[in-house]
């Protein structure tokens, strides 16, 4: 069972990311502050449920917070401060953004970029143990696929309202062959040395 939150003594503000590993696309970050005592059945790491779940749970969490943020960081961005450094501007934009400042912030994984004059800690695996940072990773995840949804719109041979932008091999096929499209991220790896082995079977 998930705990409420890190710390009771300070407001606090569970933060997550989505969108990392993927090929194109910004990389989004949200910043959760729940209320003490919250309880939502189902309300989990995000990568544990499915996309229906998600999106049931997505509107309930922002009606019933505190308050929360979602912020972004675009491929641009990402090219030109590589994604570590651009998955920790996304969530400083976050936090930012919170009607509501916390007085501590948990992280979800094992680095951060200290936010100016708010202490956190960085909890690996901590979309699985805290409830806000459960809730984060499901904002971030729900509005990255919501706005690769709408890009795949007008890209449709990259198939993003699948994949997200995510490193599959059919998508990794797909820029192979047609090439980059305006949303990918240039420094990233498209080959593989796999991708051979597989797409015979594509």
């Amino acid at each position: 069972m998930l705990l409420n939150c890190y710390q009771y003594e300070f407001l606090e503000a569970g933060c997550d990311e989505a969108g990392r590993g993927c090929l194109a696309g910004p990389v989004f970050a949200a910043a959760v502050i729940l209320p003490k005592g919250f309880v939502l059945e189902g309300l989990n790491d995000s990568k544990q449920l499915t996309h229906t779940q998600r999106d049931l749970l997505r509107p309930i969490i922002e009606k019933e917070a505190l308050a929360w943020a979602v912020a972004s960081c675009d491929h641009e961005e990402i090219d030109k401060i590589n994604i570590l450094n651009a998955s920790f501007l996304a969530m400083h934009r976050a936090i930012e953004q919170l009607k509501t400042q916390p007085k501590y912030l948990v992280i979800d994984g094992n680095r951060f970029k200290a936010y100016p004059q708010i202490p956190h800690s960085c909890i690996i695996k901590g979309d699985g143990k805290y409830l806000n940072i459960a809730a984060a990773s499901i904002l971030a995840k729900t509005h990255r696929d919501e706005y690769m949804t709408n890009l795949h719109i007008d890209f449709p041979e990259y198939n993003w309202q699948k994949n997200k932008g995510y490193p599959t091999i059919a998508h990794r096929r797909a820029v192979i062959e047609i090439g980059l499209s305006p949303f990918h991220r240039k420094t990233f790896n498209v080959s593989a040395p796999q991708l051979d082995l597989f797409s015979k079977n594509i």
